[in-house]
């Protein structure tokens, strides 16, 4: 038996996930991986290196919570979201007999991590304008308990309907998990359902220092949800989901001078979007700037392939979201700093197509 035979089966059908760097390209603009721009110098002030650190390091989980608004016992940290949306259904989902489910276009970990648990994943089409489908979903939710909704959602970019999550919540009572991502609520914090979480005791939201706090690098992420969910997920992280550097790190990001420091961050990047967006509409091959809520927009261009081969080509490295279900045309694109803003537009700009 070879080793591939060894494998399970549904890890060698696996697709993984297509993350910006396995994409990788040889850009010096990188616009493709929802980034900041920018690096923010941190010092290491643990050196007990030669100690495991903590399972969940008090002052991060502390600071989290406050900056939150949510009791600490309400917070766990984790190698970023992407290890919280596994671990929901490493918890709750039966390999073989349970389903998870979600809405497409979104964010691709859903289905890559149900897959790798040997979950089945059902999905049910956003409608038109990126909202939920309620009616489908409750057509599907018979064996689901994990319903994954991204908001402000990747790659479209839109907050989904409150009342939608309301109604969502209702419909799923006592039946599953309703998970909100909330990856990108920095760009957007009047949109967090972190307030529900008193009156669903089945809502879930996940958290990342990756966007906003500029610490993609640091890989650290938090669920915040009732105590009684926490509880059960502890029993399956792994025994040091952070190493000290990381701990140390993320504390210093969520003190209150860090916290002060991101929204400065979020100010520019508002206004940076803001600029590009507005160039952006007077390109002749673009068709369509779409609405964002985040850090990054969804642009639908005239033989969008042709201008993301060309930009690449040019060191300009977008994200193509052609294979997306309903995004036919679309590019997504990082709001990075105003030089790499103008690279893209002149880049746009001298586009025959």
């Amino acid at each position: 038996m070879s080793i591939e035979e060894l494998a399970r089966k549904n890890v060698r059908e696996l697709t993984p996930y297509q993350s910006a760097r396995r994409l990788g390209g040889k850009g010096d603009v990188w616009l493709n991986a929802n980034e900041f721009p920018t690096a923010v110098q941190y010092e290491l002030t643990q050196q007990t290196l030669n100690r495991y650190p903590e399972c969940q390091p008090k002052a991060v989980i502390e600071n989290y919570a406050q900056y939150a608004g949510v009791k600490s016992e309400q917070v766990l940290v984790s190698r970023g979201a992407d290890e919280g949306i596994e671990l929901l259904i490493r918890a709750f989902c039966e390999p073989g007999q349970d389903a998870v489910l979600f809405c497409p276009p979104t964010y691709g970990m859903y289905s890559v991590s149900a897959e790798t648990l040997g979950v089945e994943y059902r999905t049910v089409q956003a409608l038109a304008d990126w909202q939920l489908d309620l009616p489908a979903i409750a057509d599907k939710l018979d064996g689901v308990k994990v319903v994954y909704v991204c908001s402000p959602n990747n790659p479209t970019g839109q907050i989904i309907k409150p009342q939608d999550m309301r109604a969502l919540l209702e419909m799923t009572r006592g039946k599953a998990l309703v998970v909100a991502d909330e990856a990108y609520i920095e760009f957007c914090p009047q949109a967090t359902l972190v307030g529900w979480l008193a009156e669903y005791p089945h809502l879930v939201v996940l958290r990342t220092l990756s966007k906003a706090f500029a610490l993609a690098g640091l890989r650290c992420g938090f669920t915040l949800a009732n105590e009684e969910v926490i509880a059960l997920l502890l029993k399956v992280i792994a025994p040091y989901p952070l190493s000290t550097p990381v701990a140390d790190i993320a504390a210093q990001a969520l003190s209150p001078l860090g916290i002060v420091a991101m929204r400065e961050r979020v100010a520019q990047i508002l206004a940076e979007r803001q600029y590009l967006v507005s160039a952006l509409k007077d390109i002749p091959c673009v068709e369509q700037v779409f609405d964002s809520e985040t850090n990054y927009i969804l642009v639908r261009l005239t033989a969008s392939s042709t201008v993301f081969k060309s930009l690449w080509d040019q060191g300009i490295i977008l994200r193509d979201q052609n294979k997306q279900p309903s995004l036919s045309g679309c590019l997504r694109i990082t709001i990075g700093t105003r030089a790499e803003s103008q690279r893209v537009i002149d880049a746009l700009r001298a586009e025959q197509v």
